[in-house]
């Protein structure tokens, strides 16, 4: 994880060329879907469309079919730990903003229930790799307070550690997107969960990828590009629920 502040270790990153104005559009955005009249008082039934939209869209990345996702019945496994995601999402905000490693472990737990096999449940349920323990503990300790940088930069940097540390081995993407989403909540920048930059993040897989690459390398353009990247989905994620809303409000 890059960074050379000893005060805020991702100081740095909010320097970056073309980051400042990227996070300045994604709060804007994501303001803008808050301020909806539907959102201020209907804001349940939003956010609910928003998070099956976004569980939806994190499966296919990860090689789901993509096709409507309900919590009725869902056949692929991939896409049934995203939605046992979604449907969870307010006790996971809970334990995230005390607990963020407890957080991650029942993210993995509801992602890849049906993608390990019964037998290794125990074993390999909610456990990081080994090799991973030092990496995820400077991530909770920068949820739990150890930086100011803006909440895009923060959601940004949580995604594309995970991302890069795959602490799992299994549904590390959906976990990744889904602690991003969580970060994004507990942060400000989308406290009841609006905006569905995951749609964005499926319709430029490509380069959603080549940034996400880009951030593992650690040098500075890399970093400035998975940020500016991410800002702009979340941005993209903004107009996503503003449609949400439009159609809540038709």
């Amino acid at each position: 994880m890059a960074g050379t502040s000893t005060d805020d270790p991702l100081a740095p990153l909010a320097a970056l060329p073309g980051v400042p104005e990227a996070v300045a559009r994604a709060r804007d955005a994501a303001t803008e879907v808050h301020n909806q009249p539907v959102n201020r008082r209907g804001w349940p039934a939003t956010a609910a469309e928003a998070a099956l939209r976004a569980a939806r869209s994190s499966a296919a990345l990860d090689g789901a079919p993509l096709r409507p996702a309900t919590s009725d019945h869902v056949s692929d496994p991939v896409l049934a730990g995203a939605v046992r995601i979604a449907d969870e999402r307010a006790k996971l905000l809970e334990v995230w903003g005390r607990a963020p490693l407890q957080g991650l472990a029942r993210l993995h737990v509801l992602a890849a229930t049906d993608l390990v096999p019964v037998e290794a449940h125990e074993t390999d349920l909610g456990r990081p790799r080994p090799g991973t323990a030092a990496r995820l503990s400077l991530l909770a300790d920068l949820l739990g307070g150890g930086t100011s940088v803006p909440a895009p930069v923060l959601v940004a940097v949580v995604h594309g550690e995970l991302l890069t540390l795959r602490p799992f081995g299994t549904a590390d993407g959906v976990v990744a997107r889904a602690a991003a989403r969580l970060t994004a909540m507990s942060s400000g920048l989308d406290p009841r969960g609006l905006s569905v930059p995951e749609v964005g993040f499926l319709r430029r897989a490509a380069e959603y990828r080549a940034a996400a690459e880009a951030f593992a390398t650690g040098s500075p353009e890399g970093l400035a590009r998975w940020i500016t990247h991410t800002c702009a989905e979340w941005e993209a994620g903004g107009r996503e629920g503003l449609s949400i809303a439009a159609a809540r409000s038709g």
